[in-house]
């Protein structure tokens, strides 16, 4: 068929999830507070004051939901593991009934020929961890690889894909820098450290993840493609810094085993005068990866701008001197994300230039758009604008496997409308339509369109 692209044998299809935005029974079987708990629960900090309370209650659901994925026909399925759910203070005692949970999902998937891929962490840092430092000190990195030890142990013979760290991008500078992500902090050496000791965590997990017999071992990464605003040697230099801050912080250590030559033009002090860096913590990042996992949903524009806080000590990580610019000429999304497909080629084509052999395979674990769907009486939508963005990304993604960037699957994001973190649930990404007041799982045209292309690559 022709509105489908073309994808070669084995090529996996998938879909994702993630436990804080969807899971629900955020206080049931043992289940401890995380900093988005905390986060959502604080006045002004999410829109309308929404919390994953509830969400789409997936924790009592998941067989409704993992007979939506069977239907949709996707090779594998994506989702988190919450690590306050499995260790509930991050550390000590592990909680069974977690891990119970995860085992039965695990199970449900396997039974409807779904292959599982999990990720270890997906921004639900245990509060008892955050107030112990959080991801600013290398006690969460060691903390972190206990767990990971803990849940490879019990789910080990049934999953064979591990992702170590979901987009650490945000964990770090939305999160330690920026403050528009759970901690909410709004720190310069802080939010670096964070970065850091996430790298060493993913670290440590992978060595606990090959102890544990693990098959395919991997990170996810949401790296950027930053374009300059204009020709000139300045936005030209914003572009360079924003590359560091937004890709290279993580795919040089990762995948070339040094610091971005970078770093010091653009956090100066912060890192020059940094001590939360070790003798060793580059080859223990640097450890040989079965996938790289990619989520892509937009470029960025950047311009240069001034400095915004005028005190050094003071500078957030992500006051680099550039500013985002709005995209024109193109469709922006519910999320005012630009809609521009040939920027996902040209970010994997550009990967595969920089790191040549060194890249391992890719996975897309996350690709999918916000939209203003609009449901009719029957809780149905026709999500045209979706259902292009799909089909034109797929169709980029092949252009990047013909010029030679060796893909191996995609998952779009997500299954399910969700809590969007600081959106709430204002903003939905979902092939699923989630009524939030009766909890009605309704599939929209654009899972209609996923399912039928599914089927087209196999004949």
């Amino acid at each position: 068929m022709s509105d489908f692209p073309s994808f070669p044998p084995g090529f996996e299809f998938g879909a994702a999830t993630a436990a804080y935005q969807i899971e629900g029974a955020a206080q049931e079987d043992g289940r401890g507070p995380s900093i988005w708990d905390t986060y959502s629960h604080t006045p002004g900090r999410t829109a309308n004051g929404d919390t994953g309370d509830v969400a789409c209650d997936h924790y009592h659901r998941y067989p409704e939901d993992v007979a939506l994925l069977r239907d949709l026909g996707v090779d594998t399925y994506r989702f988190s593991i919450a690590w306050p759910r499995v260790v509930p203070d991050g550390s000590g005692p592990v909680n069974p009934a977690g891990l119970d949970f995860y085992s039965r999902l695990v199970d449900e998937l396997l039974a409807a020929g779904i292959t599982p891929a999990a990720t270890l962490y997906h921004w639900d840092l245990p509060q008892a961890l955050e107030d112990r430092g959080g991801w600013r000190v290398r006690e969460t990195a060691e903390r972190f690889a206990e767990y990971a030890a803990v849940v490879a142990g019990h789910l080990g013979d049934r999953v064979p894909r591990w992702i170590t760290l979901n987009e650490p991008w945000c964990s770090s500078f939305l999160g330690y820098s920026v403050g528009r992500h759970a901690p909410g902090a709004q720190e310069g050496r802080g939010a670096l450290a964070a970065a850091h000791h996430l790298l060493v965590g993913h670290g440590l997990a992978v060595q606990a993840l090959r102890s544990a017999g693990a098959r395919e071992v991997g990170i996810t990464l949401n790296v950027d493609r930053n374009l300059p605003a204009s020709g000139s040697p300045a936005d030209r230099a914003a572009v360079v810094r924003a590359d560091t801050l937004h890709n290279l912080v993580w795919t040089e250590p990762i995948l070339a085993g040094r610091y971005p030559e970078t770093e010091e033009e653009t956090w100066g002090e912060l890192i020059t005068g940094q001590d939360f860096r070790r003798e060793g913590d580059l080859g223990l990042i640097s450890q040989p990866l079965d996938f790289l996992g990619v989520n892509f949903y937009r470029p960025i524009v950047v311009a240069d701008a001034p400095y915004r806080e005028s005190d050094p000590a003071r500078r957030v990580a992500t006051d680099n001197r550039y500013a985002e610019v709005r995209l024109e000429g193109v469709r922006h999304t519910a999320m005012d994300w630009p809609v521009d497909p040939g920027s996902f080629t040209e970010l994997l084509v550009g990967l595969k230039e920089r790191y040549g052999d060194a890249l391992p395979p890719v996975h897309i674990t996350e690709n999918g758009s916000a939209e203003d769907d609009k449901a009719d009486a029957d809780g149905v939508v026709h999500d045209h604008d979706r259902v292009t963005y799909l089909r034109d990304h797929l169709g980029a993604l092949r252009a990047a496997m013909d010029a030679g960037v060796d893909v191996r699957g995609y998952y779009v994001w997500s299954l399910l409308d969700n809590f969007e973190w600081a959106f709430g649930y204002d903003r939905r990404f979902g092939l699923v339509r989630v009524d939030y007041d009766t909890q009605r799982r309704t599939p929209k045209d654009s899972y209609h369109w996923y399912k039928a292309m599914i089927a087209a690559q196999r004949g």
